[in-house]
């Protein structure tokens, strides 16, 4: 269900797009994706390995010609911004070394409540639990995570395809545990929600269920 927004419009980083949200593809995947020929995929993803934002690996899948499977590089994944990274990640160095980890666990519950609030308000007025969902998954891509959702049994699963702040992450877990907290705390008159997946811990994106009540 594609009801994140899309940042880029030129068609390499359409392709780009794909391959962040769905994961690696092979080259008719990728053109029935975009809408255009095998080949006219094939030349586009090539001129892209060429120039580094995409790789590729050769797949046997029983009789016939091997396929190719196509995915970003480490520079392709950096087209997508991981919003100011550096100073984020000197700025939790800062604040650990001069005054500590609980100093550190204040300030990013601090940033957890200011978000729980916007979230909150804006979700509250939202008739029936999908319609909170799909305004939480809009408000989350605002945000820079290319958030999409899909149901799951009696609930949803809202994937975040792109971590904007992934080298805070890595920097302190504690972000991570204290965002789902907030979440659980926004959702929490309306039923649960889950990590099911989690970038930190060697998946391609995070991914939440979300039950009612």
């Amino acid at each position: 269900m594609d009801n994140y927004k899309a940042y880029h419009t030129a068609a390499s980083d359409r392709i780009l797009l794909i391959l962040k949200t769905k994961g690696p593809l092979s080259t008719s995947t990728a053109a029935r994706e975009l809408g255009i020929t095998a080949e006219g995929a094939r030349q586009q993803l090539q001129r892209l390995a060429e120039e580094g934002w995409v790789v590729f690996e050769s797949i046997s899948r029983g009789v016939g010609r091997p396929s190719l499977v196509w995915s970003l590089s480490d520079k392709g994944n950096r087209r997508f911004p991981d919003t100011h990274a550096e100073l984020t990640v000197q700025l939790i160095q800062t604040i650990r070394e001069v005054l500590g980890d609980e100093a550190l666990g204040k300030v990013i519950a601090s940033r957890e409540g200011q978000s729980l609030l916007k979230y909150y308000e804006k979700i509250k007025t939202e008739e029936g639990l999908e319609a909170k969902v799909a305004r939480f998954a809009a408000l989350r891509s605002a945000d820079g995570y290319l958030a999409e959702y899909r149901p799951d049994g009696e609930g949803f699963i809202m994937i975040e395809n792109h971590c904007p702040i992934c080298a805070a992450a890595n920097a302190c877990h504690d972000i991570c545990r204290v965002e789902l907290q907030t979440f659980q705390q926004i959702f929490k008159e309306w039923g649960t929600i889950e990590r099911v997946d989690h970038v930190l811990e060697g998946a391609r994106h995070c991914a939440y269920r979300i039950m009612p009540h």
